[in-house]
């Protein structure tokens, strides 16, 4: 398990309590999954702006451990989400190091592409294994305590994928598709327990290095702001019982649809 790299700044600005001979901190608790310089990242610093601690999990610490480090109340954990035991070593240590998990932010994704011809088998399973058995394996380690302390969050970050097959989506648009049931099934039965499910379908490219420099030629307002699809999801969890949203679209107000 690897922890933030700055564990200094942990001590000294989180709020801390004893239970059971641990330290936690008092505040909410946000767990990103998959934590890369794009969404990931963004996702963590906004709800560590309003005051979570924030756990980030992710394969390596590339990504996550230097963000940890840069945020008051985080810290970083290696998780594989294809890997059961993986995945409940995490949470296990999130629960005994920060406490019990008010919001669970889904960001995990495969993005394998080719058409019927391209795809091995092998790649189509495991963008399966990514984007719906990983949100299934999280899921279940987090809905027994926020059914005990009253509700909580599980935010999922889609794709247009979900909804239609193109082409070179032959492994994705399957992967995506079964994210998004496993979230509507979940949310069914999880909202009278006042666990709000929720989904973000993405519709457009995400603003990192690698997507800049395929189109040089793009202006920025082509571009998914990751900064700004994390105000959409920390928004989702702010939303009043009345009036929860399932399905929300985050795109450019350019893109076409």
């Amino acid at each position: 398990m690897t922890k933030a790299t700055a564990h200094a700044p942990w001590l000294k600005n989180a709020i801390l309590q004893i239970v059971g001979g641990q330290a936690m901190t008092a505040k909410k608790v946000c767990v990103v999954v998959g934590v890369g310089p794009g969404n990931g990242a963004a996702l963590g610093r906004r709800f560590a702006k309003e005051g979570y601690a924030v756990a980030l999990l992710a394969r390596t610490s590339d990504t996550s451990g230097p963000l940890a480090a840069s945020l008051a109340d985080a810290r970083a954990y290696s998780c594989d989400v294809t890997d059961a035991t993986s995945v409940a070593s995490a949470f296990d240590a999130i629960a005994r190091e920060m406490g019990p998990v008010h919001t669970l932010v889904y960001n995990a994704g495969s993005g394998v592409f080719g058409t019927v011809d391209d795809i091995d088998p092998s790649a189509f399973e495991g963008a399966f294994r990514v984007n719906a058995l990983g949100l299934l394996l999280a899921a279940k380690q987090v809905i027994a305590s926020m059914r005990d302390k009253g509700g909580g969050n599980i935010v999922v970050v889609g794709a247009t994928s979900s909804r239609r097959g193109v082409a070179r989506t032959a492994a994705f648009a399957p992967a995506k598709a079964a994210q998004k049931s496993l979230a509507e099934s979940m949310a069914r039965h999880l909202w009278p327990q006042r666990i709000h499910v929720c989904l973000i379908i993405v519709d457009g490219v995400v603003d990192l290095p690698r997507t800049r420099a395929m189109m040089k030629d793009k202006p920025d307002d082509f571009f998914v702001a990751p900064d700004d699809l994390a105000d959409t999801a920390f928004r989702l969890t702010e939303q009043p019982r009345s009036a929860w949203s399932f399905e929300v679209e985050a795109r450019p107000f350019k893109e076409s649809w």
